[in-house]
Protein backbone atom coordinates (compact mmCIF):
# COMPACT_ATOMS: atom_id res chain seq x y z
CA UNK A 1 0.00 0.00 0.00
CA UNK A 2 1.63 3.60 -0.73
CA UNK A 3 2.01 5.83 2.01
CA UNK A 4 0.05 8.78 2.64
CA UNK A 5 3.04 11.54 3.14
CA UNK A 6 1.02 14.76 4.72
CA UNK A 7 1.42 17.70 3.02
CA UNK A 8 4.57 20.06 4.90
CA UNK A 9 3.59 23.68 5.48
CA UNK A 10 4.57 25.70 1.99
CA UNK A 11 6.86 28.20 4.24
CA UNK A 12 8.59 25.05 5.22
CA UNK A 13 9.61 24.49 1.93
CA UNK A 14 10.37 27.43 0.63
CA UNK A 15 12.87 27.80 3.50
CA UNK A 16 14.40 24.32 2.91
CA UNK A 17 14.30 25.79 -1.12
CA UNK A 18 16.30 28.92 -0.04
CA UNK A 19 19.12 27.47 2.06
CA UNK A 20 19.29 24.69 -0.77
CA UNK A 21 19.97 27.44 -3.22
CA UNK A 22 22.53 29.41 -0.94
CA UNK A 23 25.88 28.53 -1.25
CA UNK A 24 26.92 29.82 2.00
CA UNK A 25 24.12 27.91 3.97
CA UNK A 26 25.05 24.38 2.11
CA UNK A 27 28.83 25.74 2.89
CA UNK A 28 28.26 26.06 6.26
CA UNK A 29 26.41 22.94 6.79
CA UNK A 30 29.86 21.00 6.53
CA UNK A 31 27.77 18.30 5.12
CA UNK A 32 29.68 16.40 2.86
CA UNK A 33 27.51 14.56 1.02
CA UNK A 34 25.65 17.79 0.09
CA UNK A 35 28.79 19.78 -0.72
CA UNK A 36 30.04 17.17 -2.98
CA UNK A 37 26.23 16.31 -4.62
CA UNK A 38 27.01 15.94 -8.75
CA UNK A 39 24.00 17.55 -10.08
CA UNK A 40 20.05 18.85 -8.86
CA UNK A 41 19.36 18.22 -5.06
CA UNK A 42 15.62 18.44 -4.43
CA UNK A 43 13.21 18.36 -0.96
CA UNK A 44 11.34 15.51 -1.05
CA UNK A 45 9.68 13.06 1.59
CA UNK A 46 8.74 16.21 4.05
CA UNK A 47 7.95 14.04 7.44
CA UNK A 48 6.54 16.43 10.56
CA UNK A 49 9.05 15.73 13.48
CA UNK A 50 7.19 15.04 16.80
CA UNK A 51 8.66 14.83 19.71
CA UNK A 52 7.53 12.80 22.81
CA UNK A 53 8.18 14.83 25.77
CA UNK A 54 6.04 12.58 28.48
CA UNK A 55 5.49 8.84 28.96
CA UNK A 56 2.90 8.21 31.41
CA UNK A 57 3.26 5.13 34.19
CA UNK A 58 0.17 3.56 31.80
CA UNK A 59 1.71 4.06 28.48
CA UNK A 60 0.32 7.29 27.15
CA UNK A 61 2.23 9.78 25.38
CA UNK A 62 2.43 13.70 25.25
CA UNK A 63 3.65 15.16 21.97
CA UNK A 64 4.56 18.10 20.23
CA UNK A 65 5.27 19.12 16.92
CA UNK A 66 8.93 20.18 16.69
CA UNK A 67 9.38 20.85 12.96
CA UNK A 68 9.59 19.32 9.45
CA UNK A 69 12.27 16.88 8.33
CA UNK A 70 12.99 16.97 4.15
CA UNK A 71 14.92 13.87 2.74
CA UNK A 72 17.56 15.72 0.02
CA UNK A 73 17.75 13.68 -2.85
CA UNK A 74 20.39 13.55 -5.55
CA UNK A 75 20.67 10.79 -8.34
CA UNK A 76 17.74 8.61 -7.05
CA UNK A 77 19.11 8.80 -3.10
CA UNK A 78 18.69 10.56 -0.36
CA UNK A 79 22.26 12.01 0.56
CA UNK A 80 21.20 14.76 3.43
CA UNK A 81 18.23 15.82 5.70
CA UNK A 82 17.19 19.31 6.16
CA UNK A 83 14.43 20.72 9.10
CA UNK A 84 12.85 23.09 9.75
CA UNK A 85 10.84 24.47 12.70
CA UNK A 86 8.35 27.17 13.63
CA UNK A 87 9.22 30.02 15.12
CA UNK A 88 7.34 32.85 16.58
CA UNK A 89 7.73 34.81 13.08
CA UNK A 90 6.68 31.42 11.23
CA UNK A 91 8.92 28.59 9.54
CA UNK A 92 12.51 28.68 9.68
CA UNK A 93 15.15 26.93 8.15
CA UNK A 94 17.41 25.23 11.18
CA UNK A 95 19.46 22.51 9.57
CA UNK A 96 21.02 20.20 7.10
CA UNK A 97 22.85 16.95 8.46
CA UNK A 98 23.75 13.52 7.29
CA UNK A 99 24.30 10.19 9.12
CA UNK A 100 22.81 6.86 9.70
CA UNK A 101 19.21 7.94 10.17
CA UNK A 102 18.70 9.16 6.54
CA UNK A 103 19.50 6.11 5.45
CA UNK A 104 17.58 4.19 8.45
CA UNK A 105 14.50 6.54 7.72
CA UNK A 106 14.83 5.50 3.78
CA UNK A 107 14.85 1.69 4.54
CA UNK A 108 12.24 2.30 7.28
CA UNK A 109 9.43 4.04 4.44
CA UNK A 110 10.62 1.35 1.89
CA UNK A 111 9.30 -1.97 4.43
CA UNK A 112 6.31 0.30 4.91
CA UNK A 113 5.07 1.00 1.83
CA UNK A 114 4.77 -2.75 1.35
CA UNK A 115 2.56 -3.46 4.31
CA UNK A 116 -1.14 -4.11 3.54
CA UNK A 117 -2.68 -1.48 5.71
CA UNK A 118 -2.23 2.53 4.59
CA UNK A 119 -0.14 4.61 6.90
CA UNK A 120 0.84 8.25 7.53
CA UNK A 121 4.39 8.46 7.84
CA UNK A 122 5.80 10.66 10.77
CA UNK A 123 8.72 10.61 12.79
CA UNK A 124 8.83 10.22 16.60
CA UNK A 125 12.07 11.70 19.12
CA UNK A 126 12.69 10.48 21.90
CA UNK A 127 14.72 12.17 23.81
CA UNK A 128 15.11 10.51 26.70
CA UNK A 129 16.19 7.77 25.03
CA UNK A 130 18.26 9.50 22.37
CA UNK A 131 16.16 7.11 19.69
CA UNK A 132 13.91 8.44 16.33
CA UNK A 133 11.28 5.94 15.14
CA UNK A 134 9.11 6.11 12.10
CA UNK A 135 5.84 6.59 13.51
CA UNK A 136 3.27 4.88 10.84
CA UNK A 137 -0.07 6.59 11.70
CA UNK A 138 -3.34 5.12 11.15
CA UNK A 139 -5.47 7.58 10.32
CA UNK A 140 -4.27 8.66 6.70
CA UNK A 141 -6.46 12.22 6.69
CA UNK A 142 -5.72 13.13 9.60
CA UNK A 143 -3.12 16.92 10.06
CA UNK A 144 0.54 15.60 10.40
CA UNK A 145 0.97 18.65 12.69
CA UNK A 146 -1.16 17.35 15.10
CA UNK A 147 -2.09 14.12 17.33
CA UNK A 148 -1.19 11.30 19.56
CA UNK A 149 0.11 8.05 18.87
CA UNK A 150 -2.73 5.92 18.94
CA UNK A 151 -2.68 2.70 20.32
CA UNK A 152 -3.13 0.43 17.38
CA UNK A 153 -0.42 2.93 15.31
CA UNK A 154 3.52 1.16 14.85
CA UNK A 155 6.70 2.54 15.43
CA UNK A 156 9.69 1.65 13.70
CA UNK A 157 12.96 2.25 15.81
CA UNK A 158 15.61 3.78 13.47
CA UNK A 159 19.34 2.72 13.72
CA UNK A 160 20.97 3.16 15.42
CA UNK A 161 18.31 2.42 18.27
CA UNK A 162 19.11 1.96 21.69
CA UNK A 163 20.05 -1.55 23.25
CA UNK A 164 17.62 -3.72 23.43
CA UNK A 165 15.68 -2.58 20.84
CA UNK A 166 15.51 -4.07 17.54
CA UNK A 167 15.98 -1.30 14.91
CA UNK A 168 13.41 -1.52 11.83
CA UNK A 169 11.39 -3.78 13.67
CA UNK A 170 7.71 -2.75 13.92
CA UNK A 171 5.82 -2.66 17.32
CA UNK A 172 2.59 -1.10 18.23
CA UNK A 173 2.49 2.13 19.95
CA UNK A 174 0.62 0.12 22.96
CA UNK A 175 3.28 -2.74 23.06
CA UNK A 176 6.51 -0.02 22.59
CA UNK A 177 5.31 2.91 24.97
CA UNK A 178 5.53 0.96 27.84
CA UNK A 179 8.64 -0.64 27.49
CA UNK A 180 9.89 3.06 26.89
CA UNK A 181 7.85 4.10 29.74
CA UNK A 182 10.27 1.64 31.74
CA UNK A 183 13.19 2.86 30.05
CA UNK A 184 12.83 6.64 30.65
CA UNK A 185 11.67 6.64 33.92
CA UNK A 186 14.33 7.20 36.78
CA UNK A 187 15.66 4.76 38.85
CA UNK A 188 15.43 6.22 42.77
CA UNK A 189 19.05 6.44 44.11
CA UNK A 190 20.46 4.18 47.12
CA UNK A 191 19.29 6.24 50.24
CA UNK A 192 17.17 8.43 48.44
CA UNK A 193 13.13 8.97 49.07
CA UNK A 194 11.30 6.98 46.93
Amino acid sequence: MPLHVPPAPAPALRTVLTALGSPTAVREARTPSLLHAQGPVTPELPLPVHVLDRLTPAGAAATRLAGWRFLIRCDERAVAAADTMLTPDGWAFSRFFEGPYITSTERALRQAESMQQPYQPRLLSVPGLYMLTLWLHGDCTADGATGHPAATDLLVPLAPAPPGIAAHRPHRVAELLPVLTHRVTPVPLLGSPA
